[in-house]
C-alpha cells in the first residue's frame, strides 16, 4: 500500500504545532500542579499556632507565662469590624475579592528574583502573608514564590476568608516578642481586642509591614505616621468617613502600657508548677509553651512574697563563708495546697530547686519514724518512761547533743527537748521494719536499715515537701495527703482536662495525731522550737545535722512548723560538702526565720489563734512538774474522836493535779498513812501527844507515776 506524504506546509507546522501542544499541556499541568499541589506544601499541624500558656491564681491574676510565641489566640467574632477593615486596608484591599494570590505581584516579585539574582520579597495578598508565615518560613528556594502560591491557592478553597482572616491576625508578628492580635492589645493599650477603637486598631495594623520598624515603642513619629496611612487607606475604602478620617489622624497614639513589676519571687513555685504538670499530667515543657493551656494553682502571692523577702536578708543566715541557701515549703494542712514555696535565696528558672533535692533531716524525722509510729502501740504513750542512758547498740553508738543522760524520761520531754538516746532506745523497741512501714505509708521510701534512722541519718534523706506532706498528719487527724500546686489546667478551648484529685490515706489515730501534736506545740512553747516570735498557735520540731568533715559545725538546719492553717518546713545549709562550707548556727536559725515569715503573714490574712481539738479524742495533759517542799510543818489541834488531832501543812505546787503522800517514820519501814490532791493540808485523826511522832511528804505523778524528792521531815510532838 502506498504512504500518502503530508503537504510541504504541513510538514512545516508540525514541530510548532507540536510545540504549542506541549506549552499548553505543560501549563494544563502547571495549573492542576499550582491548584492541587497545595497539599503537599501545608502541613496541618502548622495551622495550629503556637499559644502562650498562662499560670493563674485562683482569683485570675496571670502570675507566669510559658511560650515559644508570645500568642493568645482569638476568635474573629471577638475582633472588631474595624480592626479588621484595617489590615484589609493597608495589606490586601481585593482580600474579599481575589483567590488567594495576587498574579501581577506574584509575576512582579518574580521579575525582582531574577534582577536581583536572590530572594526580593514581593508584594502579597495576606492569604500569601499567611502562607509564607506558617509553611515557608525557613524555605530559602526558588520554588518557594511558587510554594507560597499553591499554599495560598489550598488555603483559599479549604478556608473561608473569615477563617483565614482569623488565622492571619492570630498569627502576625506585632514586635517586642508579641504574636497576635489579642497579645498586642494586651500589650500596648491594656485591654482585650474586642475593646480597641478604630485608632488604636490603625496603630497596629501598621505594624504588619514592618513590626520593629514601626513599633511605637521604637519610633513613635514612624508609627503615627504610618497609623495615619492606614486610616487614609480605610477612608479611601470607603471604610471611614472623610471627617472621621482627619478627627482620628489627629489623635496622639493612645498606648496605655500597664508596666509590670518585677516579681522575681514567682519563679521558685513556677517551677514546680511545671514539674507537677509534667510528673502527674505527662505535659512537657515543649507542649506547654506552644500548647496554650491555662493553668490554675493554688499560690499565696502574700506568702510568696513575704518567705521571699526573707529569704533575701543576709541576717536570717549564718554560715562559714557565703552561698548559705535555703528551701521553704507552706502548705495549706486542710487540703495540701502548695500556697508558698522557695526553691533558693536566689533562684532563677532553669537553676536547681533545692524543694526536690533531699537532706538529712535530722531530729525533724524522730515524730515520723519514732514516736507516732509507737504511740499507736499501747505500750508507749506521751508519758510513757522511756530509758535515757548511753547505750552502745551492736558498736552503734549514740549521744544526745547536751552529753546529758537523765536516766530515764517520758516521751514528751524527749520530744520537748529532742534528745538522741531515747529515740534511738525506742525504735530498738518497736523494730526498724514496724517503722519504715510507716514511713512507706507517708511515700516516704528509704533503703536504710540501722538504727541511726531514728536520728535522721538516712543515705539519701527527705525533701522539704515530703516533710510538710508527713507532718500534715498531726494537724489533720492522722491523715497524710499528697502536696500539690495545681488545680486544673483548660486547655485552649477553655475545656477543663485536668483536676486535681489529690491521694489520702489514713496513717495515725487521730488520739496519736493529736498527741503529737500537743507535744509538738510544746516544743515550740518550752523546748528547742521557743526561739523567736510567733503569736498565734504553732507547733513545730527542730532537726540540724552534724557536719561530716568539721567536727561541732552544723550541715543542715531545719524546723518543721504547724499552725491550725499550715505546714510548713524551712532548710538551711550549703550546695556543696566540703571542710569550707558549714553552718555557725543550728536550727534556732530556720525556727526564727519561720516564725518571722508566719507573723508577717499574720498581718496580711487571719490566721486561726489555737489548735481545735477533734471531736472524741482525750485532750493530752500537760505535763505536772513536781514541786520541792522544804517547809512541812506538824501540829496539834483539838478535834475527832481522840480530842486530839495532828495537823500537817506544807506550800503546794500550782499544779492540783499533784497527788501529795504522807509518810510516817517508822524503825524498819515507813508507813504511807494517807495521801491528798492539790492541798497542802493533812489531818493525823489520831495524834498521840505522849509519844513523838516522824511525817515527810512525798509529791506523786500521776501521768508518769513518778514520784519526787521527799519533804524536810516534821516532828509531832509536845515540847515541854
Amino acid at each position: 500500500m502506498k504512504i500518502q506524504q503530508l503537504p510541504a506546509w504541513a510538514v512545516k507546522l508540525k514541530w510548532p504545532i507540536a510545540v504549542i501542544i506541549a506549552i499548553i499541556s505543560l501549563a494544563i499541568l502547571g495549573y492542576l500542579f499550582i491548584i492541587f499541589g497545595g497539599r503537599f506544601v501545608v502541613n496541618e499541624r502548622d495551622l495550629i499556632l503556637p499559644a502562650t500558656t498562662t499560670i493563674v491564681t485562683k482569683d485570675g491574676e496571670v502570675v507566669g507565662k510559658l511560650y515559644e510565641e508570645n500568642r493568645i489566640p482569638v476568635t474573629i467574632e471577638k475582633i472588631p469590624d474595624h480592626v479588621e477593615n484595617a489590615f484589609i486596608a493597608i495589606e490586601d484591599k481585593r482580600f474579599y475579592d481575589h483567590a488567594g494570590v495576587s498574579f501581577p505581584s506574584v509575576m512582579r516579585a518574580l521579575y525582582r528574583d531574577i534582577i536581583a539574582m536572590e530572594k526580593v520579597e514581593g508584594g502579597s495578598t495576606i492569604t500569601q502573608q499567611l502562607a509564607k508565615n506558617l509553611f515557608l518560613q525557613n524555605d530559602k528556594t526558588w520554588m518557594r514564590k511558587t510554594k507560597e502560591v499553591m499554599a495560598s491557592i489550598y488555603l483559599e478553597r479549604n478556608f473561608t476568608k473569615k477563617e483565614i482572616l482569623e488565622l492571619y491576625l492570630n498569627e502576625i508578628y506585632f514586635a517586642h516578642g508579641l504574636y497576635g492580635i489579642e497579645t498586642a492589645a494586651n500589650f500596648y493599650f491594656s485591654k482585650q481586642v474586642e475593646n480597641l477603637t478604630v485608632s488604636e486598631g490603625a496603630m497596629l495594623a501598621a505594624l504588619s509591614k514592618a513590626p520593629n520598624t514601626y513599633s511605637p515603642l521604637n519610633n513613635p513619629e514612624q508609627a503615627k505616621t504610618r497609623r495615619d496611612l492606614v486610616l487614609q487607606q480605610m477612608n479611601q475604602q470607603n471604610m471611614l468617613k472623610t471627617e472621621e478620617t482627619l478627627q482620628l489622624q489627629g489623635k496622639t497614639l493612645g498606648l496605655n502600657q500597664i508596666e509590670q513589676p518585677e516579681r522575681p519571687w514567682l519563679d521558685d513555685y513556677i517551677d514546680i508548677v511545671v514539674k507537677e504538670v509534667a510528673d502527674t499530667y505527662q505535659l512537657t515543657g515543649t507542649e506547654l509553651r506552644r500548647g496554650g493551656y491555662r493553668i490554675e494553682v493554688y499560690l499565696n502571692e502574700k506568702a510568696q512574697q513575704i518567705a521571699y523577702e526573707q529569704f533575701q536578708d543576709d541576717g536570717n543566715f549564718y554560715g562559714s563563708v557565703e552561698g548559705t541557701q535555703g528551701a521553704f515549703v507552706l502548705m495549706n494542712q486542710q487540703n495540701g495546697q502548695l500556697e508558698a514555696l522557695i526553691g533558693g535565696r536566689d533562684f532563677q528558672s532553669g537553676d536547681i530547686n533545692r524543694l526536690l533535692v533531699p537532706r538529712q533531716p535530722g531530729s525533724t524525722i524522730k515524730p515520723l519514724a519514732v514516736y507516732g509510729p509507737a504511740m499507736e502501740l499501747e505500750d508507749y504513750q506521751p508519758y510513757s518512761l522511756l530509758t535515757d542512758k548511753d547505750i552502745s547498740y551492736d558498736g552503734y553508738n549514740v549521744s544526745n547533743a547536751d552529753g546529758k543522760y537523765n536516766g530515764t524520761v517520758t516521751m514528751y520531754d524527749a520530744v520537748n527537748q529532742s534528745k538522741n538516746a531515747p529515740a534511738v532506745w525506742l525504735l530498738d523497741k518497736i523494730g526498724i521494719g514496724y517503722s519504715k512501714d510507716y514511713l512507706e505509708k507517708m511515700n516516704i521510701n528509704i533503703s536504710d536499715s540501722g538504727l541511726a534512722i531514728a536520728l535522721g541519718g538516712l543515705e539519701k534523706g527527705l525533701t522539704p515537701i515530703q516533710l510538710v506532706e508527713s507532718y500534715r498528719t498531726f494537724a489533720h487527724g492522722g491523715e497524710w495527703t499528697n502536696a500539690h500546686t495545681i488545680d486544673r489546667i483548660h486547655n485552649r478551648n477553655n475545656e477543663v482536662i485536668a483536676q486535681s484529685n489529690p491521694e489520702s490515706k489514713t496513717i495515725f489515730s487521730k488520739q496519736v495525731a493529736w498527741n503529737m501534736l500537743r507535744m509538738l506545740e510544746s516544743v515550740v512553747e518550752t523546748g528547742t522550737g521557743q526561739t523567736g516570735n510567733y503569736d498565734l498557735a504553732l507547733a513545730g520540731k527542730t532537726g540540724s545535722t552534724q557536719h561530716p568533715q568539721v567536727e561541732g559545725k552544723i550541715n543542715d538546719a531545719w524546723f518543721v512548723g504547724i499552725t491550725p492553717d499550715y505546714v510548713s518546713a524551712l532548710w538551711m545549709g550549703y550546695d556543696q560538702v566540703d571542710e569550707t562550707h558549714y553552718l555557725t548556727q543550728g536550727s534556732t536559725a530556720p525556727t526564727v526565720v519561720t516564725k518571722n515569715i508566719l507573723q508577717e503573714l499574720s498581718k496580711q490574712q487571719k490566721m486561726a489563734q489555737t489548735f481545735e481539738k477533734p471531736d472524741n479524742v482525750e485532750e493530752l495533759p500537760i505535763p505536772i512538774e513536781l514541786p520541792t517542799i522544804s517547809d512541812l510543818d506538824a501540829t496539834y489541834k483539838l478535834g475527832g474522836f481522840s480530842l486530839v488531832q495532828g495537823e500537817l501543812t506544807w506550800t503546794t505546787s500550782s499544779d492540783q493535779r499533784v497527788i501529795y503522800q504522807v509518810y510516817k517514820q517508822a524503825e524498819n519501814e515507813d508507813i504511807k498513812i494517807g495521801e491528798v490532791v492539790g492541798k497542802g493540808t493533812f489531818t493525823i485523826e489520831r495524834a498521840n501527844p505522849f509519844k513523838e511522832e516522824i511525817y515527810y511528804v512525798v509529791p506523786y505523778d500521776p501521768l508518769t507515776k513518778q514520784i519526787g524528792n521527799p519533804s524536810n521531815k516534821a516532828k509531832l510532838s509536845i515540847n515541854l
